[in-house]
């Protein structure tokens, strides 16, 4: 199961080359050859993928750090 970051002011959010509201889905993510998959809000359709500032600097950036120092 796929842990989800998504949060309800995110579902606002529209992806403005499809003109279409974001959904949650799972979004598979890369750092240093390390892949890790999360539920994320994105579009539907092109499948642009939404990271909040909350989540870029908080639990990201956390997981980037570890890593890094392994």
């Amino acid at each position: 199961m796929n842990q989800d970051y998504s949060r309800p002011e995110d579902l606002t959010w529209n992806c403005r080359k499809c003109n279409v509201n974001l959904i949650v889905g799972p979004a598979t993510l890369t750092y240093m050859g390390n892949r890790m998959t999360a539920d994320l809000p994105q579009c539907p359709i092109c499948g642009f993928v939404l990271i909040s500032e909350e989540l870029a600097l908080g639990k990201m950036a956390e997981v980037e750090q570890a890593l890094e120092d392994k």
